[in-house]
């Protein structure tokens, strides 16, 4: 039968409706709804921190698994610390060793500086002992040119002078090595002292290295992979955690340079999230390469393999992302929205919608 001829003017209008609703789809996906738009594609990414070991040594126990959300200062895991323990036992008794002996050195820093007290006392004795002689070896001396005294009188005050002043010397020189003495006293005592600083700084030391033996989230975020099990025996760095720090999360995309070059830090950017359209997330862009590159194949079109591109990082809010933190996944694939001309207005399709 033939087809009656009121048919054909049907199918061609909706050939050519099919035809536009396909090109303005594709102009309105690649272009923005208007000329004061652009968009690229990306995927959502946080950022990653790896937990690992500070000194090799064997995991004891994991205390969390995939998946599970975690705050900052838990604690993750602990390997094995005894005998990082049994070093610490040994440096404290070579700390109270060291204190034992800055007791000693300060004992005999006062011994000494008793020593040279009395032999001050003693110098001064001489000193008094010696003047006394020179004074009757003067007297001696008038008395024997007056012919009131005898040479042999003479003789002996002369002797006794010299004799006073050998005693003062020699109560001098052990003034001299008690003072000495005191100084090595002293320089003993700095000496324990800095021994006992040197076995305080060891405690301290292996006391860090078993605090880093368990091992604690340094920020909030989420277990994406357990890297090592209870057990077993890893180096130093070795890993055993992989989270996601999901209060940090940001879409990389790429777009060309005619719309690179009207970004600025901090543009409103909008996200749609393949796998939630209804949702619209918004962003600001952080990060836009100084250098073009060609688009990774993950996310160029036909089109733009023949382009030089460039890479665009949109931050989202961190205080958004707190508030849906259990909701927030990556690795997942989405449109970025970019408003070129400021005085346009976001369209109702693009204005920014978030769970309640």
């Amino acid at each position: 039968m033939n087809k009656p001829k009121y048919l054909i003017p049907i199918a061609l209008a909706l050939a050519v409706g099919v035809a536009i609703a396909g090109y303005g789809w594709t102009h309105w996906r690649n272009t923005g709804p208007g000329p004061g738009f652009a968009s690229g594609n990306g995927r959502i990414e946080a950022t990653e921190i790896d937990i690992a070991t500070k000194s090799p040594g064997r995991v004891v126990d994991i205390l969390v698994g995939e998946g599970d959300l975690v705050t900052e200062g838990q604690t993750l895991a602990h390997m094995q610390i005894q005998s990082l323990e049994a070093q610490r036992d040994e440096a404290r008794a070579h700390q109270r060793q060291a204190e034992t002996a800055i007791a000693s050195a300060e004992a005999q820093v006062a011994v000494r500086e008793s020593d040279a007290a009395a032999a001050h006392a003693v110098v001064s004795a001489r000193e008094a002992e010696l003047d006394s002689a020179q004074r009757r070896l003067a007297r001696s001396d008038d008395l024997s040119r007056d012919g009131a005294a005898s040479q042999q009188e003479l003789d002996d005050d002369r002797a006794r002078v010299r004799s006073a002043s050998a005693a003062t010397a020699a109560a001098r020189a052990q003034e001299a090595a008690a003072i000495s003495a005191i100084a090595a006293a002293r320089a003993q005592v700095a000496s324990a002292r800095a021994v006992a600083l040197a076995g305080d700084a060891t405690v301290a030391r292996i006391q860090v290295e078993i605090d880093d033996g368990t091992l604690k989230a340094p920020r909030s975020g989420r277990v994406q992979y357990r890297v090592a099990q209870p057990g077993e025996v890893l180096g130093g760095g070795g890993k055993v955690l992989n989270l996601v720090d999901l209060s940090d999360v940001s879409m990389d995309f790429f777009v060309p340079e005619t719309v690179a070059g009207k970004l600025a830090m901090g543009s409103e950017v909008h996200v749609v999230l393949d796998a939630a359209p209804q949702y619209v997330i918004p962003a600001k862009v952080s990060y836009v390469a100084s250098t073009a590159q060609f688009t990774p194949k993950t996310v160029e079109t036909a089109s733009e393999r023949q382009k030089l591109m460039f890479k665009v990082k949109a931050q989202i809010d961190r205080e958004l992302l707190r508030k849906y933190l259990t909701q927030v996944k990556t690795g997942l694939p989405g449109v970025a929205w970019l408003k070129l001309d400021p005085q346009a207005a976001w369209p109702t399709e693009l204005a920014v919608k978030v769970p309640q």
